[in-house]
């Protein structure tokens, strides 16, 4: 019969599971914003999401899988295919979002008693798909990269992050550029209880998160009813069980100020599966 381990040697098996396996089953990120976590060298993480969003009276559902692969301890890949509903003024369009691919490379890893602080470069690469036929699409019509950098402070309770991206918008067929995009995330993380590998273990998340736009341009015109800027406070939470994960959240508005005649988000949700090999 096994003997339950306690007091130092559970601290320690503690410490070897969360901070030693960088990259395993219980690496982890935020629930909006991009954390520097990486999978172990030959991994696998299986990644489904539903986001649903509300802004007036628009709203969008989207469910998406995502494969992810460890080609080392510091670098992964991975490409993400949604499916989107969405509704409009009253209409009501469903269809396969792009397929998007994405890398992530941690540079920078500090260990010290008990805490890992690393840092990652990630860049996501979104190819226009909306005129491949076959399935109706609700691509964006144009091929979009976002890039940026993110930073991760984790010990057995507390942890901290923060990440800046850049998106990057391409011309659609018609000669619209939809507005760059800036992504400032600053989040925190608590977890209450001591980490135990044969029980489920939670952290509890607090971001906020901000979106700064560009004004759209068509053929060289700006748009005045675009662009401007968005922030959310966003609570939420993950559990893991072994290599398995579950995420949720919501973002709440917190402060908006947007150009011209355009409807302020009410609210987005998120819920995340994880299953890592």
């Amino acid at each position: 019969m096994m003997t339950k381990m306690r007091g130092p040697t559970e601290i320690a098996l503690g410490l070897g599971l969360f901070l030693g396996l960088s990259g395993g089953a219980y690496g982890h990120d935020p629930v909006f914003g991009p954390g520097p976590h990486v999978l172990f060298e030959g991994g696998t993480e299986i990644h489904t999401e539903f986001h649903r969003s509300e802004r007036g009276d628009d709203t969008e559902n989207e469910a998406a899988i995502a494969l992810k692969y460890g080609l080392t301890g510091d670098w992964v890949v991975g490409l993400e295919l949604p499916y989107q509903f969405v509704k409009e003024s009253g209409e009501r369009n469903d269809g396969v979002g792009d397929i998007t691919f994405s890398t992530k490379y941690r540079f920078w890893r500090h260990d010290t008693l008990g805490v890992q602080e690393s840092m990652a470069a990630l860049l996501k690469v979104k190819p226009d798909s909306s005129n491949s036929g076959g399935t109706p699409s609700l691509g964006s019509g144009s091929s979009d990269t976002v890039a940026g950098l993110t930073y991760g402070y984790e010990s057995l309770k507390w942890y901290r992050w923060a990440s800046l991206r850049y998106r990057y918008n391409g011309k659609t067929d018609e000669g619209l550029h939809r507005g760059d995009k800036l992504l400032v995330d600053l989040a925190g993380g608590i977890r209450l209880t001591p980490p135990n590998y044969w029980k489920p273990d939670t952290v509890w998340f607090l971001e906020l998160n901000g979106e700064i736009d560009e004004r759209a341009e068509l053929d060289g015109r700006k748009l005045s009813n675009s662009g401007g800027q968005e922030w959310f406070f966003s609570p939420g939470v993950m559990w893991t069980v072994r290599n398995f994960a579950v995420k949720a959240g919501v973002q709440l508005p917190l402060m908006s100020d947007l150009n011209g005649d355009q409807d302020e988000s009410d609210y987005r949700a998120r819920l995340e599966f994880e299953w890592h090999l």
